[in-house]
């Protein structure tokens, strides 16, 4: 994801209001869930996730593939 792109699309999900969950699905296929407005944290292109189990993922621009709805709220929405 060009870096500007990434920078805008966490900042935009990130302070909804009202919060509503998204995803962050990383280039390997991965996904990671956001749940709480204050699990991620990014600055300088670089986000770190906070997970409530104590997981911590962190990643760059380059490593994520898209920003988007969680799908079961796409689907309530």
């Amino acid at each position: 994801m060009v870096a500007e792109t990434f920078t805008k699309a966490l900042r935009a999900f990130a302070r909804r209001t009202p919060f509503r969950p998204f995803t962050v699905q990383l280039v390997s296929g991965d996904r990671i869930d956001i749940e709480h407005p204050e699990a991620l944290v990014f600055r300088n292109r670089v986000a770190v996730f906070f997970g409530p189990d104590g997981e911590i993922a962190i990643f760059d621009h380059e490593g994520v593939a898209q920003v988007a709805e969680k799908p079961d709220q796409a689907a309530s929405a």
